[in-house]
């Protein structure tokens, strides 16, 4: 599994961070379960009105979480699924999203949740979709690490504020 020694990260205070979720269309069972997975988390950290917004496919989710850092976002998570077919359209398609994700935090110091699936068939992206009988939750797994950065970044800004209180 490709889950084994991830950390269990706790998170608390971060009740007030505005948190966008921006998810892809493709592979509709699949997206599903990742945009669950994705605000049940926020559910269970507190925050209760995340945006929800949903693009076309993968390769335009840099482009709108780019917009929502500029906007005043402290978190966003991108979700999406990319499968593996007979063209080299997999590896321009992923490595287009995982730079323009990356660039997109960089640029704009606002952690970006990289909930995007890059699997070379559908089974494997049901396994990590958070589904009944998935092994991992990797829409769960992006909120918690883009709202973890967050408060780590708060009290950089905040340093009278400790990310684990």
């Amino acid at each position: 599994m490709s889950g084994k020694g991830a950390p269990v990260l706790s998170v608390k205070n971060c009740g007030d961070l505005r948190v966008a979720v921006i998810a892809a269309q493709w592979h509709e069972k699949i997206m599903d379960g990742l945009v669950d997975g994705a605000l049940r988390a926020l559910g269970e950290l507190g925050i209760d009105e995340p945006t929800l917004l949903r693009v076309p496919g993968s390769f335009e989710l840099p482009v709108v979480a780019k917009v929502l850092a500029e906007r005043g976002y402290d978190a966003i998570v991108a979700l999406g699924v990319v499968i593996r077919g007979g063209t080299p359209h997999f590896e321009y398609v992923c490595q287009g999203v995982t730079q323009g994700l990356v660039q997109v935090s960089i640029d704009t110091g606002v952690p970006v949740g990289f909930g995007v699936l890059t699997c070379d068939n559908e089974e494997q992206a049901l396994d990590r979709a958070g589904l009944e009988g998935s092994n991992e939750d990797k829409g769960h797994e992006a909120v918690t690490a883009a709202v973890a950065t967050a408060t780590i970044l708060r009290t950089v800004s905040e340093p009278w504020r400790k990310s684990t209180e």
